[in-house]
């Protein structure tokens, strides 16, 4: 029989509040090693352990195994969401990254961008991303890459779930290994250039850049980048990145690449 409900939110307070948790005890230890003071206000005893307290990356692989395993067990969304900024905290060191994909953690929290709720799917998108850090993780991460680009296209527009996702396409795309997985997109790429919020646009113009570096792109980029679609964004005045990324991809026909 599965753990009971009550014991696996005993479990997520226990692990995913542990870095806070971790601080004020340290506070009131620190505290109660100051010894009684004297009359005249002089501290008795040695001075207090000014040591800082310990922080997400310095959890060991039992913790971040209690925690992937609790992100899979529970349907909670607020637990999901909380156990999935840790994990994503905790990714953003370079020893936590091969731990996690060791532990099978990549596959759990790539599970959780099929969910229903968009907090969860952000914070899933948001740990991927730290963790797609690593080569040997973004192996195993393309795999969502698709599903990745689903998400961005059909977020609401200029929301947290779609720029999670588009910073993780822009990670993913560094290096040409998987950028024919991102062709589909280019047309809801240059959508969200036009239509965007500053923000909006200079997160896909980063992912657009690392894909126009690879030749073979580039005739699907200038398919999505139609005289229409220059034009409009020429007339907006979108700012100077957009020119000359736009501006970069059209030069690149006229010295004949294919």
């Amino acid at each position: 029989m599965g753990e009971p409900r009550g014991a696996v939110a005993a479990r997520a307070a226990a692990i995913v509040l542990g870095a806070g948790a971790c601080y004020c005890l340290w506070r009131l230890a620190a505290s109660g090693r100051r010894g009684p003071r004297a009359a005249g206000g002089a501290a008795r005893g040695p001075p207090p352990d000014n040591s800082p307290p310990v922080s997400t990356h310095t959890m060991d692989g039992d913790a971040l195994q209690k925690l992937i395993y609790l992100l899979h067990a529970t349907d909670d969304p607020l637990i999901q969401e909380q156990a999935l900024i840790t994990l994503g905290n905790s990714a953003a060191f370079s020893v936590n990254q091969d731990i996690i994909r060791n532990l099978g953690g990549l596959s759990v929290i790539g599970g959780m961008l099929s969910d229903c709720v968009p907090k969860v799917k952000e914070k899933a998108l948001n740990a991927l991303n730290n963790l797609s850090m690593n080569i040997k993780n973004q192996e195993e991460i393309q795999v969502y890459i698709t599903q990745v680009c689903g998400n961005v296209e059909s977020a609401p527009l200029n929301s947290d779930l779609q720029l999670a996702g588009l910073r993780l396409l822009t990670n993913m795309s560094v290096t040409s290994d998987y950028h024919r997985k991102m062709i589909s997109s280019i047309p809801c790429l240059f959508h969200l250039l036009s239509e965007g919020t500053e923000r909006t646009q200079i997160q896909v113009l980063k992912v657009l850049v690392n894909l126009s570096a690879n030749p073979a792109m580039t005739r699907h980029l200038l398919r999505g980048l139609s005289a229409e679609l220059y034009l409009t964004l020429t007339i907006a005045g979108l700012g100077i990145q957009v020119y000359l990324s736009c501006h970069f991809l059209i030069s690149k026909q006229s010295q004949g690449w294919k």
